[in-house]
């Protein structure tokens, strides 16, 4: 499980865009996204990779990231 903090996901839409992004990378199994805690939580298989998810929150436009949980 893979927890961030997207500062700039600042509304309903931008949680969808941002869950949607990362939805498509194979192995994660579930995204949620919370806008007004700016929480991003994925639970995903042990090959997905941090970097994997972070390039995938970029793609869908944000850049104000930081990883705040990692867990097996």
């Amino acid at each position: 499980m893979y927890v961030f903090k997207v500062e700039d996901m600042t509304c309903g839409g931008c949680a969808a865009s941002v869950r949607k992004a990362v939805s498509s990378i194979a192995g994660v199994s579930a995204v949620t996204a919370d806008p007004q805690t700016k929480d991003v939580v994925v639970e995903a298989a042990p090959e997905v990779t941090r970097e994997a998810v972070i390039a995938a929150i970029n793609t869908a436009g944000y850049r104000q990231i930081s990883v705040v949980e990692t867990a097996g």
